[in-house]
């Protein structure tokens, strides 16, 4: 039986870890919504459990300290968000059997990004394959590990 739940976790991670990158190192408002896309509420006005899923990942993300947050908008978003100063070095750091494109036409930083965490995981989430994702934010996680 297939994952889909952790399938889920690494899409999420994967987006949240990505736009904190894109403001870093301002805070900024994370919602749930910008990572799932609209979801439904049921008929009591509550978040359905996908959403509540990706929230938790949110969380879970600050509880491991890979992020750090001021405070929590209802289930809908973390208030004052960003990256902690570890996350964003594993982030930048090179990739294990990273492909970098050696194309003489481009400049040394490109090159250097291309073999980032941070240029996988972009590409993994342009790609939307869940095995690209989830194999990208295993090595991130085994990083931020050890």
């Amino acid at each position: 039986m297939a994952d889909i739940h952790i399938d889920d976790f690494f899409k999420d991670a994967a987006g949240a870890l990505t736009q904190l990158y894109l403001q870093f190192p301002r805070p900024v408002q994370l919602f749930v919504e910008d990572l799932t896309g609209p979801q439904e509420i049921d008929e009591f006005g509550l978040p359905n459990a996908r959403h509540m899923a990706c929230f938790s990942t949110l969380l879970w993300l600050g509880d491991e300290n890979f992020i750090r947050y001021v405070d929590t908008l209802r289930q809908d978003a973390l208030d004052q968000a960003t990256l902690t100063g570890r996350c964003f070095t594993a982030l930048v750091s090179p990739a294990v059997g990273a492909i970098v494109d050696h194309d003489a036409d481009l400049p040394t930083y490109i090159q250097l990004e291309q073999g980032t965490q941070i240029h996988r995981i972009r590409e993994a989430l342009k790609s939307r394959s869940s095995i690209a994702i989830r194999t990208a934010m295993v090595e991130l996680l085994v990083i931020l590990k050890s």
